[in-house]
């Protein structure tokens, strides 16, 4: 199957275009995958295949994954790179050192764009909403980092519509610079939440979506329909595990197969396919451990989602 080039999306009503699909480093670069020259190819290949949008995380390792990325990133001509991080997870037992404070903001934004190697992210992500900390408090720093040109967009992760609703409504009212993307976990076996709250609120207010898991931790590609293969990750993460490697969900993966064979592709392709086609997405985070896992990823990009065959996959993953 010969692959297509890439194909570009705006982060919902704003002018940076993202690639279709993206990479990210979560559990891999720096945690499963320590190898200088393994990561070195796997960036390299995705840059040549027109993967532009690189999304890391200072949690991601404890920084091992912002400087690993980062080394490789920092070969890459900087105007051709879309680079996001996020803060919220504890990174020390400090007291301090977590949450979406004012002083966690502003510090921990200075230790990613050191890791990375570079004068500012194109996305800062706040991980996850904090109780603690006043709405107003984290949207006035994170303004103060655009202005500062730290950051040229702020954005959002497993947020709830409520929360991400009330934030745009008070950087509205304060002309401050609201978030601008949302990273909510989705794929085929993780459909509810984004399809029935979260991607009513970011159309309504032009904001877009940057989607990770699409692969359901790898469970989409098949390589647990005869159980759990040393190594993998649903074999590493335990709350992973405990919420999707069910036999209601694995049913679903093999009878995916069925229509993967008909169409001469794999699971994983086409699961990544439909993701990308659904309404809203901006860009689907993909993960790799090896270059030619990521080959594998980028014949997504050579399968077209009819209508019919929408409906054929979501009718296997349907939800209550």
């Amino acid at each position: 199957m010969n692959q297509p080039s890439m194909t570009y999306r705006p982060l919902g009503r704003c002018g940076t275009k993202v690639s279709t699909f993206g990479l990210g480093g979560w559990t891999t670069f720096g945690g499963s995958v320590t190898e200088n020259s393994t990561i070195h190819d796997i960036l390299h290949r995705a840059f040549e295949a027109g993967i532009n949008f690189f999304d890391i995380a200072d949690i991601y390792a404890k920084g091992e994954s912002e400087r690993m990325m980062g080394k490789v990133l920092g070969e890459f001509p900087r105007h051709r790179l879309v680079i996001s991080s996020k803060l919220f997870w504890p990174m020390s037992d400090d007291v301090n050192d977590r949450g979406l404070s004012r002083k966690h903001i502003m510090e921990s934004v200075e230790k990613s764009l050191k890791r990375i190697g570079t004068d500012y992210l194109d996305i800062y992500f706040c991980h996850r909403y904090d109780d603690e900390t006043p709405l107003e408090e984290t949207a006035r720093a994170m303004d103060d980092l655009i202005h500062q040109g730290k950051v040229l967009y702020w954005g959002t992760s497993e947020w709830s519509a409520a929360q991400i609703g009330e934030v745009s409504l008070f950087c509205q009212s304060k002309r401050c610079y609201a978030p601008q993307v949302e990273q909510p976990q989705y794929s085929l076996l993780a459909r509810e939440r984004v399809e029935r709250e979260i991607r009513k609120t970011t159309e309504e207010l032009g904001m877009g979506m940057v989607v990770w898991s699409p692969l359901a931790s790898g469970l989409l590609t098949g390589k647990y329909d005869q159980g759990l293969p040393e190594g993998a990750r649903l074999t590493r993460v335990d709350w992973l595990r405990a919420g999707i490697l069910t036999e209601a969900n694995l049913d679903k993966v093999r009878r995916l197969k069925k229509i993967a064979d008909e169409l001469g592709v794999t699971r994983s392709q086409l699961a990544l396919a439909w993701t990308a086609a659904q309404p809203g997405i901006s860009s689907v985070i993909t993960g790799a451990t090896q270059v030619a896992q990521l080959e594998d990823n980028l014949g997504a990009l050579a399968i077209k989602i009819t209508p019919e065959l929408n409906r054929s996959i979501s009718e296997i993953f349907t939800y209550a």
